[in-house]
């Protein structure tokens, strides 16, 4: 009986040595302000790496050998979902392995473009959602229900974080319609570089002028005609600022302030957050700076 136990006991203790080592959870977002909202969920249990670098623009971004290799490596993959990563689906299919994809914005309806607005037949959704911080709370809720279910030990920590987090949004979003409210409902008329900022024109009172890229792509080209039409819209609304996101080409924009006569604003930021020392290290600080920027321009 002695030596059968042995025997047992040898062979249990083989078995757990040769059991595989569960794969440690490395978390990858693809963009620098979806891995700074999912990393005030993570809190300090994770740590949490955007696959594109600062400054990089999402909708021409072109991977490279090594953005495939952190895909293949990481455990879990933070998208913000709706169309917005077009390079993703080359990563994977190069990648191959397994991880848990979050989709940050699964849930959120996509808005109807207003009467001034271009649809885009090729990309008909607007996957600009994160710029109305109400749908924020939304990625948060997803970001915090998928890493519970990965990591399970961590789901109290996550809920935690989470709700601290969306009190957070909440007030965001209160400050920014008191900011908004100093701007006479007149005056809040804007044109952007592309179509960027419209679920932060639908929640603000914000009117959409027209955009110099009829597309919510910055990849796509204006006509002549477009642009004709748009200088005739900002003419016949008394429209006075065009803003430009941060890297955004300004030479169609200098065009049309020469024939209008409004006033250019550059330096939203808006796919992406800048270094710890500049004016957008985080999600909450980027809505601050573009909201201080869109707010002083038209008072």
């Amino acid at each position: 009986m002695k030596i059968f136990l042995g025997v047992m006991f040898a062979l249990l203790t083989l078995v757990a040595c040769a059991a595989p080592t569960p794969r440690p959870l490395k978390v990858l977002a693809a963009e620098t302000f979806l891995a700074d909202i999912g990393q005030n969920v993570a809190g300090d249990r994770l740590q949490i790496e955007a696959l594109l670098p600062l400054d990089a623009d999402p909708h021409s971004f072109e991977p490279t050998p090594n953005d495939v290799r952190r895909v293949a490596d990481c455990t879990v993959l933070i998208v913000n979902g709706a169309g917005f990563e077009e390079f993703l689906n080359r990563i994977l299919a190069n990648a191959g392995g397994n991880r848990q994809v979050i989709d940050a914005s699964a849930g959120l309806t996509s808005r109807k473009p207003t009467a001034n607005e271009i649809l885009d037949a090729d990309r008909p959704g607007d996957p600009h959602f994160w710029l109305d911080p109400s749908n924020v709370v939304k990625y948060v809720e997803n970001i915090r229900d998928a890493l519970a279910q990965v990591d399970p030990a961590g789901a109290t920590t996550y809920k935690s974080n989470a709700d601290a987090y969306i009190a957070n949004l909440k007030q965001l979003d209160q400050a920014i319609a008191e900011q908004v409210k100093t701007v006479p409902a007149e005056r809040r008329k804007i044109v952007t570089n592309h179509e960027s900022f419209g679920y932060f024109a639908d929640r603000y009172g914000f009117q959409i002028i027209g955009t110099i890229v009829p597309s919510v792509s910055t990849g796509a080209a204006p006509s002549a005609q477009q642009i004709a039409r748009l200088i005739d819209q900002i003419r016949q609304s008394g429209t006075r600022v065009i803003f430009l996101e941060a890297g955004a080409n300004p030479q169609l924009a200098k065009q049309i302030a020469q024939e209008t006569g409004v006033r250019i604003v550059t330096n939203l930021y808006t796919h992406s957050l800048t270094a710890p020392n500049g004016v957008a290290p985080t999600y909450i600080e980027m809505m601050k700076h573009n909201v201080k920027t869109i707010v002083d321009a038209l008072k």
